[in-house]
């Protein structure tokens, strides 16, 4: 995040283009597990890239950050950009993310949620997900299950 501050004492508000990614951490039972941000809504563990990373990098801290769980074997889903991933803050800053979404199963450690980042975080059927989450990300594995 260091970055972007650098960079909006430079731009203001204005848009910017935001890489991160995000994963899929999937249990035994094909659970998937979520993290309850502050502001309400239930998203998957990531966040945005740092410089110097690759994705699968920015994937792999985000999550030990975020939840103390080490992921390993991630296989990339998809990426997801464009017009529909334009956003604007409360504090007025715009961007467009480009987020790349892993999966795994391969999960080492016990969960540890940093309460900074996450009000609660619990594994959720796929096919029960929990209202107020943005399911874009999780529809193709979805998908991919049904066709495979």
């Amino acid at each position: 995040m260091k970055e972007v501050k650098f960079l909006r004492q430079y731009v203001g508000h204005q848009p910017i283009i935001l890489p991160g990614s995000v994963v899929l951490i999937l249990n035994n039972t094909n659970e998937v597990l979520l993290q309850k941000r502050y502001d309400g809504g239930w998203g998957l563990p990531g966040g945005l890239m740092e410089l110097g990373e690759c994705l699968e990098d920015t994937a792999k801290r985000e999550v030990l950050e975020e939840t103390g769980l080490v992921i390993e074997d991630l296989k990339l889903l998809d990426i997801f950009s464009g017009p529909e991933y334009y956003l604007k803050v409360s504090n007025g800053d715009e961007f467009y993310s480009v987020t790349a979404v892993y999966y795994t199963r391969n999960v080492k450690g016990d969960l540890v949620i940093d309460y900074k980042e996450s009000e609660t975080m619990q594994y959720f059927s796929l096919l029960k997900l929990p209202d107020g989450l943005d399911s874009r990300y999780i529809e193709p594995y979805v998908t991919q299950l049904v066709i495979e």
